[in-house]
């Protein structure tokens, strides 16, 4: 297996010093080079073109997520893991907007460490576990919004709106779904009443809409 040359972008010394002593530690990893700001960072990419730069975030003169965005102009193979001190969204967005690879916390320990490194390595991207659960609920919080009108639905009434875009009558629906005529006329009341549409051609527009039914059933 290939060496992993990594270039280190981190302003305060000490921090610096405790990151690069873990690099060294772990088998197969190369420190090409140590950096305090963005600016200096981009230049050493430019200048050693390393597997992976460890970018913190909050550096002077050069932040490292604009860094980023310019070592991924400058070195498009170079892959960039941001350091960082927060587990917020807004950060996590930001790096992942700016081409970054990863996100690791900086109290991380060897062993996340060297799982970031290999796997931004093989190509995929590394979360650290608290910031990978703001992603999820972030995904999650937009597919929600995405769902638009049908989220307010329970998913009974999801099976019956989508039978009566399809054209089937309520009897119909009742058999097929083991129901009574009267209870699918309760769930028919009910979305409608939801979806505050009152008749069947708006529930069938919304249903196309929505990707319920294909339009040219």
């Amino acid at each position: 297996m290939s060496r992993i040359r990594v270039l280190l972008a981190e302003d305060h010394a000490l921090v610096r010093a405790g990151i690069r002593m873990l690099l060294e530690k772990l088998e197969g990893v190369d420190v090409v080079g140590e950096v305090r700001d963005g600016a200096a960072a981009v230049e050493a990419v430019e200048n050693t073109t390393p597997d992976i730069v460890l970018m913190d975030i909050a550096m002077p003169g050069l932040n490292g997520l604009d860094a980023t965005a310019r070592v991924k102009k400058v070195c498009p193979g170079t892959r960039v893991i941001m350091l960082s001190m927060y587990t917020t969204e807004a950060y996590l967005q930001q790096a992942l907007k700016v081409g970054a690879a990863g996100y690791l916390l900086k109290d991380a320990e060897r062993s996340e460490l060297e799982l970031a490194l290999r796997t931004v390595m093989r190509g995929d991207t590394y979360l650290t576990p608290a910031v990978a659960t703001l992603a999820v609920d972030a995904f999650r919080h937009q597919t929600e919004a995405e769902a638009g009108p049908l989220q307010k639905l329970t998913l009974r009434q999801r099976e019956i709106l989508q039978l009566i875009a399809e054209g089937r009558t309520t009897k119909d629906i009742a058999q097929r779904l083991n129901l009574s005529v009267r209870t699918v006329e309760t769930h028919r009341a009910e979305l409608m009443a939801r979806l505050d549409i009152h008749d069947v051609p708006g529930l069938v527009r919304l249903a196309v809409r929505a990707g319920l039914v294909n339009p040219s059933s």
